[in-house]
């Protein structure tokens, strides 16, 4: 088993790995001769995917916020039921989760302190000249995650290229640790200036900690984010301090829990880069795992369209609390080395917490199925982004919520059958749904419930609509010519009317969508990047001090692996993060493998300049070139899907051949009007047979809407093919 020491050391004590982790082979091997399932936690429920003897096993639960480890067993029991298997028989368990990212957007970490240089204890509450809003002459910042008594300033400095210029002052140091050691303090993050190049004070300042507070956790900057803009790595590092104790805490639980009930299998995490770390990894850095969820829907997406061989994909991920919007282009989800959590201002850029590590880039914003709906004070409804969350959750689930949610709208709205919700283990309350809608929308519009609905569902398709152009703008990309990928409990019931919003004529829905993060975790590799910064032009090139930099990152990612117990063939990839000398941002440019020579930097150089034309359509002549930071990552060979080829299907209409299982009244948005809806179960679905909407597929995970625009045929592999079936305005 893998396990956590007890106490408060917050570190990983892993047996043997011969004996009691899995090879690489043997984790990706035929999926009929293995047993893995994925878990996702996120602010509402809690999904997992079980592939047992090449099938798929899903359940879903919600979200236990006391202790999140029991409704992963509670799940896992589920799926193992439906399997016809026992617990044990689960060979290997991937996990991600949003319990990092919902501790830091609620500010319910550890006590922590920050040790940063002096005259620069304001960093995180300064930020830099970037402004969100850049009319509003009250904008407010958003707070520093650790308060300004809590950040103790200590006189040391290196230079730029990680020469000491002054020593340490160890007598200052110890009046700061007795300090720390008298404020109760059970974290401490440590953000020095110039770290990222020379490492060493950080590593002093630790080791005198932990000689004198043994029980605290600390996180120094140069393991945690080791990168240029010293903004965006201290704010990375309190963050990694931030939630280390609480992640470590619900690790070992986690993974005492599946102990008893005999699941002593070895226990992976999903990171925000979209691979597989270890325990020990996820324990030292569980700022890695803030957007693990996402990052898994991201990785789903990206297998489904390999099987189609689709080239330009939007997927789009609704769960209970949040949407998360991911342009995957070529097969491969758009990646970045910074993101923020917790945007404070209408979700705009800017607004929130930098967190520099390498992620999956993706929008996120608060839309989701328990976002609640309100009336402000211009008489406009607002959706989210607080959610009702699964305690107590939507009104309708008669769980205590009084306000509505997104969920009620839609079951006011008949696009959710109050019997087969989450396959008939919740019996939606149609009349507490009203009664919120009622008093908290329609009454302050003077309005009817109805109305109140449709405004609300269309609230929140809007937002995400508008998240998704927001994107593919920033990006320089026409969704006209995308496909969405749908999955998430919520999203295939809003996918149709994103889809006419958007301009766009394909959608898919594959199989286990609604738990779609969580097969993704299935799908994963076990990866690893690592980060180096130091600005470096080409015509002063120190090949030495590269090479052994890249020398370290090797060292790095190797030992990642060698945590995992990889023993297969690995994909190398080394980028630079490249400028013209006097610019201030960089583009990530292909670098040579192996030992950096003068050829290589020749082959460097002439990368840079395709690059940078093919982003800008020209290069700036006469400039010489830097290079500001290093990206070495490392990731296990997956097996291609196997190709499959999409059926338009025959024309059936809705015909008597095929009879629905039942007919309902269902609100369209775009024709402002109930329509009769057919309701079909995605089982008995016949293949290749198009079905013109307006109607209804329900499955136990989720239900999808095909609105009168579209039609929709079941594939051979289980997918749902929604295409529109003729222009129409929206």
């Amino acid at each position: 088993m893998v396990s956590l020491e007890a106490g408060r050391t917050w570190r990983i004590v892993l047996p043997d790995p011969v004996s009691q982790q899995i090879s690489h082979r043997q984790y990706m091997s035929d999926t009929k001769q293995a047993c893995r399932a994925g878990v996702d936690i996120g602010g509402t429920f809690t999904d997992v995917a079980l592939e047992h003897e090449g099938r798929l096993y899903a359940a879903k639960v919600l979200t236990d916020y006391e202790k999140p480890e029991r409704a992963i067993v509670q799940g896992l029991k589920l799926a193992t039921q439906e399997a016809g298997i026992a617990p044990s028989a689960i060979s290997a368990i991937v996990h991600g989760t949003t319990l990092a990212t919902n501790a830091l957007i609620e500010r319910r970490g550890a006590k922590t302190a920050f040790i940063t240089s002096a005259g620069f204890r304001d960093v995180i509450e300064m930020r830099n000249e970037g402004r969100f809003e850049q009319y509003d002459l009250a904008i407010q910042l958003p707070a520093p995650l650790i308060p300004r008594c809590d950040r103790f300033p200590l006189q040391g400095r290196l230079d730029a290229g990680g020469r000491e210029l002054v020593a340490l002052d160890v007598p200052e140091l110890d009046r700061i640790i007795e300090a720390i050691r008298a404020g109760g303090f059970t974290s401490v993050a440590v953000g020095l200036m110039h770290s990222y190049r020379n490492g060493e004070h950080e590593r002093q300042v630790r080791d005198r900690l932990l000689g004198a507070v043994p029980g605290v956790a600390v996180s120094i900057s140069c393991e945690v984010s080791p990168q240029i803009r010293e903004f965006e790595r201290f704010n990375t590092v309190c963050a990694n301090a931030y939630v280390k104790p609480l992640m470590s805490s619900y690790l070992n639980r986690l993974a005492s829990a599946l102990q008893a009930e005999g699941m002593a299998c070895p226990l992976y995490m999903m990171h925000s880069g979209g691979g597989l770390m270890s325990l020990a990894s996820a324990a030292q850095f569980p700022v890695r795992l803030l957007e693990s969820g996402p990052a898994g829907g991201a990785i789903y997406a990206s297998h489904v369209a390999a099987r189609y061989g689709l080239d330009r994909v939007l997927s789009f991920d609704m769960g209970g609390t949040t949407a998360k919007i991911c342009l995957i282009e070529d097969l491969h989800p758009s990646t970045a080395r910074t993101f923020e959590v917790a945007r404070t201002y209408r979700f705009k850029k800017g607004s929130g917490m930098p967190i520099s590590i390498p992620v999956i880039e993706m929008v996120e914003i608060g839309a989701g199925g328990g976002s609640i709906a309100h009336v402000d004070d211009l008489k406009q409804v607002r959706v989210g982004p607080e959610s009702a969350g699964s305690e107590p959750g939507p009104a309708c689930y008669g769980r205590g919520g009084e306000r509505p949610a997104v969920t009620d709208a839609d079951l006011v709205l008949g696009k959710l059958d109050a019997r087969r919700f989450a396959g008939g283990t919740i019996t939606l309350d149609t009349e507490a749904a009203r009664r919120a809608l009622q008093r908290h929308v329609a009454d302050p519009l003077q309005s009817v419930t109805v109305q109140a609905a449709y405004a609300v569902a269309e609230m929140v398709d809007e937002n995400m609509s508008n998240a998704a152009r927001m994107h593919a703008v920033e990006s320089g990309r026409d969704l006209g010519e995308y496909t969405m990928i749908a999955y998430g409990g919520a999203a295939p019931l809003h996918a149709a009317r994103l889809c006419e919003k958007l301009g766009m004529e394909r959608l898919l829905v594959p199989p286990g969508a609604g738990v779609g993060s969580a097969i993704g975790f299935l799908r994963a590799p076990f990866g690893y990047e690592s980060l180096r910064s130091a600005v470096m032009r080409l015509s002063q090139f120190d090949v030495d001090t590269v090479n052994g930099m890249i020398e370290e990152m090797n060292q790095e990612v190797a030992g990642f692996l060698r945590e995992t117990s990889h023993t297969g063939q690995a994909v190398r990839e080394l980028r630079a993060y490249m400028r013209y000398a006097g610019q201030g941002w960089e583009i990530p440019v292909d670098a040579p493998t192996g030992t950096l020579d003068a050829s290589g930097l020749e082959a460097l150089r002439a990368n840079f300049v395709r690059a940078y034309t093919q982003l800008f359509g020209h290069e700036v002549a006469g400039l010489d070139v830097e290079v500001v930071s290093w990206a070495l990552s490392l990731r296990t060979e997956t097996p291609p899907p196997e190709r499959v080829s999409s059926s338009a299907g025959a024309q059936a209409g809705t015909s008597a051949t095929h009879p629905p299982i039942d007919r309902r009244e269902v609100f369209d948005a775009r024709l402002g009007e109930f329509l009769d809806c057919a309701i079909y179960e995605r089982a008995s679905l016949p293949r290749d047979v198009r079905l013109d909407g307006p109607l209804i597929v329900t499955e136990r995970e989720t239900s999808t809407y095909v609105s009168p625009s579209y039609g929709v045929v079941l594939q051979q592999d289980g997918c749902l093919l929604i295409q529109r079936q003729q222009k129409e305005g929206v």
